[in-house]
């Protein structure tokens, strides 16, 4: 299924679908003022779609010879089909043909299927942030560092 997914940039017209995707698949989601804040700023954001319907998202800020990946997500009723390969993978490419060298990414531990997908994708732990991300009960949760040299 994959195969037929098309990758386009992301514009402002977006951004209520972006959000129905984030808000039902992440508990923490971001909020529309950070999407309208990376495509402002001129960050690489692009939906994913298939068959003309959006089924993921992706945004990646460029640095020099280095970009971080701030957020990935494809819809629930769409994971674990190769999407998110299929994305990110593409989003490297991309990344790659304009000059960068290397990717970056903040993820929780307990998130396992995003670690298994950047696993999977080639990425690999260089450290951790304590605290990094909020959690249940005001508490917070360390995030791994993982980096892709591309």
């Amino acid at each position: 299924m994959a195969a037929m997914l098309s990758l386009r940039d992301m514009d402002y017209g977006d951004i209520d679908e972006v959000m129905r995707i984030e808000n039902s698949i992440y508990p923490y989601p971001w909020t529309t003022g950070n999407f309208i804040d990376a495509l402002d700023s001129g960050y690489t954001c692009m939906v994913a779609e298939l068959d003309d319907a959006m089924v993921g998202y992706a945004v990646l800020m460029p640095a020099v010879d280095e970009a971080h990946l701030l957020t990935i997500g494809i819809a629930a009723g769409h994971q674990r089909k190769g999407m998110g390969e299929e994305v990110l993978g593409r989003m490297a490419a991309m990344a790659r043909d304009s000059g960068i060298r290397r990717i970056i990414l903040e993820v929780r531990p307990s998130n396992t299927p995003a670690l298994s997908l950047y696993r999977k994708c080639g990425f690999r732990q260089i450290g951790l942030r304590r605290g990094y991300y909020p959690a249940d009960n005001g508490g917070r949760e360390d995030a791994i560092v993982m980096e892709l040299i591309l």
